[in-house]
């Protein structure tokens, strides 16, 4: 052992080690540190890939879904793992990636019965999800928990990534305050996405988290990146935070994590 590391783990983590901002004490922080991947799909992929070969040392991942061939396009840590659970072909290939990693199966839905629980475990939360419904439920446990979130979104050529830090900072329903009604918005499914998009946003959001644990640069707090791939162009929103939030305003009315403020059941892409 040398300074706390195995001599595997230095050469494994010596990129990180000799970067001033990371050194030996970020790298531990990163292997004590514990974050919840919100599905395994297109988003999930890129942001349970790039986790693991950072060395955070405990990766949770919730999916309650089954490989599709159709995944394989965009989801690239499945390939040959069709018809296996996503939780479970996501482990493999962490295990085979780095085996530092405790990784924590979730072969379930995200509802309002388990989502306060299962949050209360995790340093940070990166949602991956598709459907607002489970958008909206995973902002407002993380701010009634007081967890920090990566929220990432794709839609056809475009992408969005911001960063909430609960009460110091506006989050999800500041800018968006209600979903829109169920059907105006195609899903991936209906819409397409072009399969290299959640690649470049779950990327952003790895990144995100990773300098969250650390302690290190700029957050997107306030701020939303907006991605088009087709005129590859990066814009960023400023997002300020209301006063009269629903979910983290003077006078919050949600109080409680209710399944029937979020209608549709929750399912993770």
């Amino acid at each position: 052992m040398l300074g706390g590391f195995r001599e595997e783990q230095i050469k494994r983590y010596s990129r990180h080690i000799i970067l001033p901002e990371v050194g030996g004490k970020g790298q531990k922080k990163l292997l004590s540190s514990k974050v919840l991947c919100i599905g395994a799909g297109g988003l999930g992929a890129p942001i349970i890939e790039y986790l693991a070969a950072a060395g955070v040392g405990t990766l949770g991942i919730i999916d309650d879904d089954v490989v599709d061939l159709s995944n394989l396009q965009r989801q690239v840590i499945h390939g040959g793992n069709v018809g296996i659970p996503k939780v479970e072909s996501a482990k493999r290939f962490v295990n085979n990636l780095n085996p530092d990693i405790e990784v924590r199966t979730y072969k379930e839905r995200l509802n309002a019965g388990n989502v306060v629980d299962i949050f209360k475990e995790y340093d940070i939360v990166v949602d991956g999800s598709d459907n607002f419904a489970t958008r909206y439920l995973v902002n407002d446990a993380c701010v009634l928990t007081d967890t920090p979130l990566s929220h990432g979104s794709i839609y056809r050529f475009e992408g969005q990534v911001t960063t909430i830090i609960p009460h110091k900072g506006p989050c999800y329903r500041c800018l968006f305050e209600h979903a829109p009604p169920p059907g105006m918005v195609p899903s991936c499914q209906e819409a397409g996405v072009l399969g290299v998009l959640p690649g470049i946003v779950g990327v952003i959001q790895a990144t995100e988290v990773v300098k969250y644990l650390l302690g290190i640069g700029e957050l997107l707090v306030g701020r939303l990146i907006y991605y088009d791939a087709l005129n590859m162009t990066f814009d960023e929103i400023k997002m300020r935070w209301n006063k009269s939030c629903p979910a983290c305003g003077e006078e919050p009315k949600i109080t409680s994590i209710q399944e029937e403020i979020y209608g549709e059941s929750c399912r993770i892409w």
